[in-house]
């Protein structure tokens, strides 16, 4: 049974940074696609940063020199380091995975909730 399980998310202040871990199991992070999603209240799910088997990093624009996505394959474990964080980052951050790059994401954390306060 695959599981992606999320944590490291609570509620921070303006500026704060927090590190986002996503165990993975019944998959491998060494051989899987990995990525970050987040979706606030009334907005649409939008992908953070991605991360291919190899190593290779993508950033989406508005998060970019804010966030590092990362990942240690002899534990199967995602991570997102967030700095120096904003009220609209605000959201419901997933962990999600798929195999293939031409995929669609295959599997889905349950979310770890990131509330930043003013």
């Amino acid at each position: 049974q695959v599981k992606l399980v999320e944590s490291g998310g609570g509620s921070v202040q303006t500026g704060s940074s927090l590190r986002l871990s996503c165990a993975a199991s019944g998959i491998t992070t060494i051989t899987y696609y990995m990525g970050w999603f987040r979706q606030a209240p009334g907005k649409e799910r939008e992908e953070v940063a991605r991360i291919d088997p190899a190593g290779s990093t993508t950033y989406t624009e508005s998060m970019k020199g804010r966030v590092i996505i990362s990942k240690n394959n002899a534990i199967n474990t995602l991570y997102l380091q967030m700095h120096n964080v904003k009220p609209e980052d605000t959201a419901m951050y997933y962990c999600a995975a798929k195999y293939r790059v031409r995929d669609d994401v295959r599997y889905w954390g349950q979310g770890t909730q990131v509330t930043v306060s003013s």
